[in-house]
């Protein structure tokens, strides 16, 4: 079921009508608590999210999902009148996985919708990634540099578990983009050489295991 968190009633009726007659079970939901007394009820494949609501702000919703291990890998897109770049970066790196940016059209909804399934599908996770210096428990969303937990943010992650889920590939940054921030995602390449700067630094002295091909893009070496 896809659950649909907006305030507005008449964008949530014209959201769940647009879902229905594209074949999608789907249910509207007016605040953040009752889409939570929902959630254990309800098995949630995606969620369309809205920033301003009445009780808690989408971005608050955002985190409490992404911070369960029974909701954090629940696909979310942010439907939000607020859309600057900055934020944008906000939500993403918070663990969205697309942005629609209102006002938008219900064929751009349902195209980003079957974007985000089809990557949530080829990038669902394994049991461990990785074998010597950096290690990805995929399940409880951990990365571990020498057998030590370290902190990353969830765009981090993504990228760090797509290059070492494919050793030796070289992506070029728009393939990133595609993969990780989603392929309507607008903003510069610059984006994917940032959070490959921060991931390198988190990862200490495997940072170099993340190997920039020059005039190309990114890839994982294998024998770290």
């Amino acid at each position: 079921m896809i659950a649909c968190v907006e305030d507005e009633e008449s964008i949530r009726e014209i959201e769940i009508y647009t879902l229905k007659s594209a074949g999608y079970d789907a249910e509207g939901f007016a605040d953040g608590k009752s889409f939570f007394e929902a959630l254990p009820k309800e098995k949630i494949e995606l969620v369309i999210l809205d920033v301003m609501l009445p009780d808690m702000d989408g971005i608050e919703i955002l985190k409490k999902l992404k911070k369960e291990p029974s909701t954090r890998n629940i696909p979310v897109i942010i439907a939000s009148a607020k859309g600057t770049e900055f934020d944008k970066i906000k939500g993403l790196d918070l663990g969205a996985d697309d942005y629609l940016a209102k006002p938008f059209g219900m064929m751009e909804m349902l195209s980003r919708i079957k974007a985000v399934s089809r990557r949530s599908n080829v990038m669902e996770d394994d049991p461990v990634i990785g074998k010597e210096q950096i290690q990805i428990l995929t399940r409880q969303h951990q990365v571990f540099v020498n057998h030590k937990e370290i902190a990353l943010t969830y765009k981090e992650y993504e990228v760090l578990k797509m290059l070492m889920s494919h050793p030796g590939i070289v992506y070029t940054r728009e393939e990133l983009l595609d993969a990780v921030w989603g392929m309507e995602y607008d903003g510069e390449t610059r984006t994917v050489d940032v959070h490959i700067r921060t991931l390198r630094a988190k990862l200490k002295e495997a940072g170099y295991a993340i190997d920039t091909v020059r005039g190309v893009g990114y890839r994982y070496k294998e024998n770290v």
